[in-house]
């Protein structure tokens, strides 16, 4: 198969992420609006280009209070920095459909390298006769490194929010 433009389709495709909560429990949440321009062969990553962009605005951990906290200032400051951005500068390739995207992701106005892994799930054409590729990706990064460092102590030792950001998505693409 050769290169081509892949958008997402949202209805099939998610963005979720977890985080350490008073050092007992995780707590999850997703994003609801997020894009992509991707240039590839989804066999075989290594050339593709990849483009994200996420609407922070858009979090949603099923608790509006702590939705509306995570886009104030003390957090994401969604008015000030609406979104998150990733693109891809190196993909390598680590076992059959695996791959280690490497690239600049950009949250609250801070950019940094990360690397996410990256599995090729699978391509086929649904029931109208588009091409539709899924991929699943995960990686963890630290909040503090992108400037996201409001916590509170705990009485018992530790403090209320970890700093690993546990990342998920399940994409499935659809050929332009």
């Amino acid at each position: 198969m050769t290169k081509a433009n892949w958008v997402i389709d949202l209805a099939h495709s998610e963005i979720e992420f977890s985080v350490r909560h008073m050092m007992i429990s995780n707590v999850k949440g997703t994003f609801e609006n997020f894009e992509a321009q991707i240039e590839a062969d989804p066999t075989d990553l290594t050339s593709a280009s990849i483009e994200f962009s996420v609407d922070v605005n858009s979090i949603n951990t099923r608790n509006s209070d702590r939705d509306n906290h995570l886009r104030s200032a003390d957090f994401f400051d969604v008015e000030n920095f609406p979104k998150m951005t990733f693109s891809s500068k190196q993909i390598e390739k680590t076992d059959e459909g695996e791959y280690a995207v490497t690239g600049d992701l950009t949250i609250h106005g801070t950019t940094n390298t990360e690397t996410f892994n990256v599995t090729f799930e699978g391509q086929g054409k649904d029931p109208w006769g588009n091409e539709k590729a899924g991929f699943s990706a995960s990686g963890t990064v630290n909040r503090s490194d992108y400037g996201l460092k409001w916590n509170a102590p705990l009485e018992t030792g530790g403090v209320l929010i970890g700093d690993k950001i546990k990342i998920g998505m399940q994409i499935q693409a659809a050929k332009a």
